[in-house]
Order: structure tokens, then C-alpha cells, then sequence
């Protein structure tokens, strides 16, 4: 093997270093201090943890005046934490989770597409409706009808489909453990959705909501409810 996955495993098997890069999942860059306190350490402990992961190249740094603040190093990152969050035993929950309490569990990016319950809801109203498929290995296909109704949305079906990552693929979603929808379809859906003004942005976090004019639509098409 010539890649060395036991020297990140390690730098990720840390308790401390694991609860930072978890504190940066939300797509914010942060200071020490408060990385520091997401991990329940001292500032001078917090220091060294955050000197290995860059020296790890698993974060970057950025000096702005008096601080310097953290994000993740890439978007692959993000993606080995979210691997082993599925992974992962999930924690008791100590209360109802609600958007209010946990955005980013309720409506997200992945990256480059949606993630998160809603996301799922959607990739599964969109199964019941016979518009997805499941298809070999980890793919979904896409129906006639399917066809239809994405193009109505205003997306290029046929000039998705030869994209490289796959016209529309199963991505398990690590909050709710049930798939959402990546590969192409996945990424030009959300971005159609963030156009049409049905999803927008929480400041430069990775969590998104969905607007009045979201809920209404997605309720209309797909019958999506969304507590009011």
C-alpha cells in the first residue's frame, strides 16, 4: 500500500482533534479560541492540535489582524468526516431536533449538492412519484416522466448525462443515515433550487433554508411539509 491512511486515521482518531474538525464542518472558518472551546481544552492544548492538523494538510489557516482562523484544508476533508459519520455510533438525543436547533442537520450542501432532511425527503418523494429509479451499483435512473419533470424545472437532462460524476447517484446522507441525491442531476438541481430563490444561504456556512416561496413549491410539487 502505498498510501499511508494510518497517519491521517491518527490525526483524526484524536477525541480533541476530531471534535475541531467537526466544530468546521459547518463551513466557517474559526479561531482557535473557539475551536478550543468546541473541544473543551485549553487554548495552549487546542494550539498544538490545531499545529498537527495543518501540518497534516487537513486544515488551513488564515491570519486576519490579531487571529488566525481555521477551515478545513478541502472539500475531501469534508468528505472523510461525513464517510465516518455514517459510520459512527449515533449519540443519544437529548432533544427533538428542529432547523432551529440544528441547521445544518435540516438543510445543507454537500459540497455540491443538497444534503440533509429535507434533501431526503426530496430524493424520496421523487422515487414515490416514479421519477428516480433505483439502478445498478450506487445510481439511480431516471424515468420518462422523470425526464419531463426535471425539464420543467429548467434543468438540461441530456446535457447532464455525460458528465463524469455520474447523471444521479445515491449519496448516504450522515445525519439521517437514508440517501440523497448527488452525481450530476444532484448539483444542477441545487443549484436551480438556490436560482429560483427556493433555497438560500446562512451567511457563508455550509447550512442553507428553504424560503416561504421554497416551502410552497416543493409542498406544491412534491408534497413536502414543512412545519410552520
Amino acid at each position: 500500500m502505498d498510501a499511508d491512511i494510518s497517519a491521517i486515521a491518527a490525526l483524526i482518531g484524536d477525541p480533541t482533534r476530531a471534535q475541531m474538525l467537526w466544530a468546521l464542518m459547518g463551513g466557517l472558518a474559526l479561531p482557535a479560541g473557539e475551536l478550543a472551546m468546541s473541544a473543551h481544552v485549553a487554548p495552549q492544548t487546542a494550539s498544538a492540535h490545531l499545529s498537527k492538523l495543518l501540518e497534516g494538510k487537513l486544515l488551513s489557516a488564515e491570519s486576519q489582524g490579531r487571529h488566525r482562523y481555521y477551515s478545513l484544508a478541502s472539500a475531501e476533508v469534508g468528505a472523510i468526516i461525513e464517510a465516518l459519520a455514517v459510520l459512527a455510533p449515533r449519540r443519544k438525543a437529548v432533544q427533538q431536533q428542529t432547523p432551529e436547533s440544528n441547521p445544518l442537520r435540516f438543510a445543507r450542501t454537500c459540497y455540491n449538492h443538497f444534503a440533509g432532511t429535507v434533501a431526503v425527503q426530496i430524493n424520496d418523494a421523487l422515487q414515490e412519484r416514479g421519477l428516480l429509479t433505483p439502478a445498478h451499483d450506487s445510481y439511480y435512473r431516471i424515468t420518462n416522466q422523470g425526464r419531463v419533470w426535471f425539464e420543467n424545472l429548467g434543468l438540461d437532462v441530456v446535457g447532464l448525462e455525460s458528465n463524469r460524476s455520474g447523471l444521479a447517484r445515491r449519496c448516504l446522507d450522515w445525519t439521517e443515515r437514508r440517501y440523497h441525491l448527488g452525481g450530476a442531476l444532484g448539483n444542477a438541481l441545487l443549484q436551480r433550487l438556490f436560482d429560483m430563490k427556493w433555497l438560500a444561504r446562512v451567511d457563508k456556512a455550509r447550512a442553507v433554508r428553504v424560503t416561504t416561496k421554497g416551502q410552497e413549491h416543493l409542498f406544491k410539487l412534491l408534497g413536502i411539509e414543512f412545519r410552520r
